[in-house]
Order: C-alpha cells, then structure tokens, then sequence
C-alpha cells in the first residue's frame, strides 16, 4: 500500500485537539467531515483552505507545517469548508496586472514579489489581470498582511473572478514550493 505524503488534518480544536479529519485530495465541501476548523496540520503538499463550500470565500494559503489555530494562517474565522491542493511548481513566473477591468487602463508585468504594490506601480486598485506562468498570492494589504487570493495561470477580467470583492491589492508574491 503506497502511503500518500500530501496530507491535510483538521481539527475542530485549538491545538490540535478534538474531532479530527485527514484529507489527501481536494474536497468540495467538509461540512459532513467537522462541523468547525481551530487548527491545522499539514505533513506534505500546499493547500489552499476555503471559508465556504465549492471553493469560495475567504482563501488561506496553508504550506506544510502546524497551525493551532486559526489565526496562525490568518484565518478571519474557524470555518474552513473546502479545499484544494495545487501541484509544486518549477517554472518561471510572470503576470501583467491592470487597473481597469477586462485588461484595460494602465498595466504593468511582474516575474518578481511586491511588498508595496503603490510603490511600484503607483495604484492600489486592480481590476484585471492576466497570469501567464506560476501561481500568485494577492494580499488585500502591503507586507502581505489580510485577505489572501490564490491565482493559476489564466486570465482574470475582473476582480471578482479571483474570489474578492474589493479591487485593492496591496501586495502580492509568487506561490513558491520548497523541493
């Protein structure tokens, strides 16, 4: 029997404490699995954790490691009600960002992280972008501090189609996997 490194565990408790579920491959919706989510494992794989059911919601990236509870992945709560794991990524990384919706208005490209996207690029508003190589995290706030949302390759017309909101971007980085 191979045993599958890439696992989750959630845990209704603090520290890691009380009714408990293993997870290895994505999961539409937990709610029949725990009834709440205070702390995390996770021994291989990243993930990416949902506050709601088919993958919407609040969005926490989770690399390996303990988490004992929900504000040590920047949890706005203890719901967790989906996830998902994403392959480990080797390539080079590159997307255009812009500050219109539908890729329009001014634009910029990036292969590299930004701590203050105004700093750089002189907006805080993103409405569209476009991912061409590598998984990106955008962060609701400079220092990548607040809402987080995961982003694959693709195009993203408008804000809502990477989950927010709210168009503000404070900063973002490139989805990096330790090999």
């Amino acid at each position: 029997m191979e045993i599958n490194s890439d696992m989750i565990i959630f845990y209704e408790g603090r520290k890691f404490q009380g009714r408990q579920w293993e997870c290895s491959s994505d999961c539409m919706d937990t709610f029949r699995h725990f009834n709440c989510c205070n702390s995390i494992r996770v021994s291989g794989g990243h993930w990416v954790a949902y506050e709601k059911p088919h993958y919407m919601g609040y969005q926490y990236i989770i690399g390996p490691g303990e988490y004992s509870d929900h504000h040590s992945w920047m949890g706005f709560n203890n719901c967790v009600r989906s996830c998902q794991m994403y392959a480990p990524y080797r390539g080079s990384y590159k997307m255009r960002i812009y500050n219109r919706p539908d890729m329009m208005g001014h634009t910029m490209e990036f292969m590299d992280d930004c701590p203050n996207l105004y700093d750089r690029f002189r907006y805080r508003d993103i409405y569209s972008c476009n991912i061409m190589e590598g998984f990106w995290i955008f962060y609701e706030h400079p220092n990548y501090r607040g809402r987080q949302y995961f982003l694959r390759p693709g195009e993203y017309r408008a804000c809502g189609d990477w989950g927010c909101h709210n168009p503000m971007v404070g900063s973002f980085r490139r989805m990096r996997t330790v090999m």
